[in-house]
């Protein structure tokens, strides 16, 4: 009998996996050691490991093998956003879709600042990238809800916000994260309102329909006119 022992290399685009991959490009210039991805992420060290030297193979980093003074640094940032794209996939997070034609964003940061929870939240596609642009106009909101409290809040927010549950159509978005590690990576604050970090409005908004990729593009090219960067 003949086993293969080939190992499967690592997706590094995985959830728990793109904390690294988000830590490295928000700190492009660090020298990394194997220690820094653990301890303040949810990863082991074997799964740095894997996923540095995935990296390393798919030319996104360097590493230089020094003995004690051995480190990782990030090398080709654009083509590892360009590939994240290409496997990224916004449409496997679950929804919930409601109507109410009245509901503004103020009502919204209220609801989840009165019950404590003002970071299980956050912005995201239009809504979120707005705040930067303000590119496309829509009513829609689009709203990440932390994973571990979503089924919980869920009545609590359709009573309060006088939200219509609908099948299609719509305008609020209630989004439990595929992602749900890492998604939050890098929250931002703008207004006294949650957002995803730039990175993460790049991501979703890249293939999201309608004007998506439009917004993306100009979302990036406003962040490099300010001299910052999709982080």
């Amino acid at each position: 009998m003949v086993v293969n022992m080939i190992k499967k290399p690592k997706n590094i685009f995985a959830d728990k996996a793109t904390l690294i991959l988000r830590s490295m490009i928000k700190h492009p210039g660090k020298k990394w050691v194997m220690r820094d991805f653990v301890g303040g992420l949810p990863i082991s060290l074997g799964m740095a490991c894997e996923v540095v030297q995935a990296m390393e193979r798919a030319g996104y980093i360097e590493r230089q093998k020094r003995g004690a003074f051995s480190y990782t640094i990030l090398t080709n940032k654009e083509m590892l956003i360009r590939d994240w794209i290409k496997y990224y996939d916004f449409s496997l997070n679950a929804f919930a879709l409601f109507y109410n034609p009245d509901l503004g964003l103020n009502k919204v940061k209220s609801f989840f600042k009165q019950r404590g929870i003002e970071n299980e939240y956050a912005l995201t596609l239009h809504s979120g990238a707005n705040f930067e642009t303000s590119f496309v106009k829509t009513r829609n909101i689009y709203l990440y809800i932390g994973s571990t409290i979503f089924d919980k809040i869920l009545p609590d927010i359709k009573q309060q916000l006088g939200l219509k549950q609908l099948v299609q159509g719509g305008n609020i978005y209630l989004i439990r994260p595929h992602y749900k590690n890492s998604v939050f990576f890098g929250n931002q604050k703008k207004r006294g309102f949650n957002i995803v970090s730039n990175l993460q409005l790049y991501l979703d908004l890249y293939n999201f329909k309608p004007r998506g990729a439009e917004h993306a593009q100009f979302l990036k090219e406003q962040l490099e006119l300010r001299g910052l960067s999709l982080d």
